[in-house]
């Protein structure tokens, strides 16, 4: 499938009709995104075919990466990294804190019948859920997120998945300096939930009470 720019402009087809307005094509693939609809449901509602539903969804997610990617959906640099210790220090007096760490479940209404019993959690009712591990600030700037695992999982089941610290592990971490106590650290840390290992990067802010 091509991919273009102006998509969603109006246009007309190859014998001159004004084809789908913005409007349609909107709704098409907002109903794709959020309740998880199909692109063959919208032929008799919104009049446009399987295929054109999925050229909709295209378009917009390319059109999503092409506006946001330079600030928002890319991985944090060490300006980025430095930005948040010096910011954290100045807001909360903690220096050395990157973000905040966490995982919750999302309930999935449309999940598949055959991957329901996959994703399902016993303390989180007879719905399934996703699980969604996620690293913040306070602004609830979102700079890590991870989810889909299947299974009843809990925080420290998804982190030994999830690639948060891939990079530091591998020796290709960003470098992150600050002083705390008269004592100059290397390793930035994270605010977690008592639940999370004994690592140097976490502080932990309350007890398990899982």
């Amino acid at each position: 499938m091509v991919v273009r720019e102006d998509y969603f402009q109006k246009g007309f087809d190859a014998i001159g009709r004004l084809s789908h307005t913005t409007l349609q094509k909107c709704n098409a693939t907002i109903r794709q995104l959020d309740p998880g609809q199909t692109a063959d449901l919208f032929d008799e509602y919104l009049h446009i075919g399987e295929s054109t539903g999925r050229l909709c969804l295209m378009n917009f997610c390319k059109g999503v990466r092409g506006a946001f990617t330079d600030e928002f959906l890319k991985k944090s640099s060490t300006a980025d990294f430095q930005f948040l210790l010096r910011l954290h220090e100045q807001v909360h007096g903690f220096p050395g804190l990157l973000d905040s760490v966490d995982c919750m479940h999302w309930q999935w209404t449309n999940c598949p019948v055959a991957w329901r019993e996959s994703y399902m959690s016993g303390h989180k009712g007879t719905h399934p859920t996703v699980i969604h591990e996620a690293v913040a600030d306070y602004r609830l700037w979102i700079c890590h997120a991870y989810f889909g695992v299947p299974g009843s999982n809990n925080d420290v089941n998804v982190l030994n998945q999830s690639e948060l610290f891939s990079e530091v592990l591998n020796g290709k971490a960003s470098a992150i300096n600050f002083i705390a106590n008269n004592r100059q650290y290397k390793i930035g840390y994270y605010l977690a939930e008592g639940i999370y290992p004994n690592w140097p990067t976490f502080v932990k802010t309350q007890a398990d009470e899982r």
